[in-house]
């Protein structure tokens, strides 16, 4: 991951979900098709370690048009986490882990919805433009939730695919310096 302190550096940004096996791994690949110069990981909060991608969701990511990466589940820990510009998570439950297991992270992590809405592009260096949101201070709310997919079938999965990579064109925006 990017070195936070150089505003040159590409944007570095770690999706967050539950088992790292949906939803983090599609917006993952989605906002590498936006933004192919961020700094991207996948990582879960409760997961078991190194599962592929499953059929349902390569047949979402093929879906909106998204190839499917290279990927085996791993979970969120500290010092990857750390080195990122922003932690988004795919529901409040995923900030509010961070909040509980990493509190010295919660000032750069809020959910995919929130982000999309609350952050802006600017002159200003991204890591100064989160941190000016007072995310760790926010109270989550019911409305910032991607629905996990998990337990549904195909269409679920797909629905879940469409509905991050709407977001991602205004997250990418968002992730962007303008000089």
């Amino acid at each position: 991951m990017a070195d936070r302190s150089d505003s040159a550096s590409p944007p570095s940004v770690v999706f967050l979900c539950t088992g790292n096996a949906a939803r983090s791994v599609i917006a993952g690949a989605a906002l590498a098709q936006h933004l192919p110069s961020a700094v991207i990981a996948t990582a879960g909060t409760f997961v078991v370690e190194g599962q592929p991608i499953s059929v349902r969701t390569r047949a979402a990511l093929a879906s909106v048009g998204l190839s499917a990466p290279a990927h085996r589940s791993r979970q969120a820990v500290d010092h990857e986490l750390r080195q990122a510009d922003l932690v988004v998570g795919l529901a409040p439950e995923h900030v509010a882990w961070i909040r509980r297991e990493l509190p010295r992270l919660a000032d750069r992590t809020a959910t995919l919805r929130r982000v999309c809405r609350d952050l802006h592009p600017g002159p200003v260096p991204l890591p100064a433009r989160v941190a000016a949101l007072g995310l760790d201070q926010i109270e989550l709310e019911d409305w910032e939730e991607v629905v996990d997919p998990g337990g549904g079938d195909t269409p679920e999965f797909e629905r879940c695919a469409r509905e991050i990579v709407e977001l991602m064109p205004v997250l990418a925006a968002a992730l962007s310096a303008t000089r």
